[in-house]
């Protein structure tokens, strides 16, 4: 059961970034110290990807663990109230992510996604993208 009011936990939703993150603000500094030129949310683009590298018709989608349900993380958790609720909400959001990625290779683009878990410290995540990322040419 939620201990929270429910317009209290109506201002703390209210309160979650969609753009500009801190998983989004991490990939984006170690992209740029690696030398990467991108632009930021494309709207002409599906799903309006977070990052995108053109030079490379890349997309980098940054998805957080809990929102887009990486499988065997720990921030991978179900609410245990209104189950049904937020169940269907993560399966539509599931849904989303693959008819994006699905669209986005379709129209010639390849995609990468960075989970919010590799975002912890700015070394490894460089790691995980360098051996990710095409080379720079």
């Amino acid at each position: 059961m939620d201990r929270l009011t429910t317009e209290r936990r109506s201002w703390n939703m209210s309160r979650i970034r969609g753009i500009n993150t801190g998983p989004e603000l991490l990939v984006r500094s170690a992209l740029h110290r690696m030398g990467y030129r991108f632009r930021l949310n494309r709207q002409d683009l599906p799903g309006k990807p977070d990052i995108v590298l053109p030079k490379y018709k890349l997309a980098i989608l940054v998805h957080g663990c809990y929102w887009h349900r990486h499988i065997g993380c720990k921030a991978c958790y179900t609410p245990k109230s209104n189950v049904s609720f937020w169940e269907a909400k993560f399966a539509r959001n599931i849904e989303r992510d693959v008819e994006v990625r699905r669209i986005l290779r379709a129209a010639g683009w390849r995609t990468l996604t960075v989970w919010e878990c590799e975002t912890k410290s700015l070394e490894s995540l460089t790691k995980v993208l360098a051996k990710r990322l095409p080379s720079r040419l």
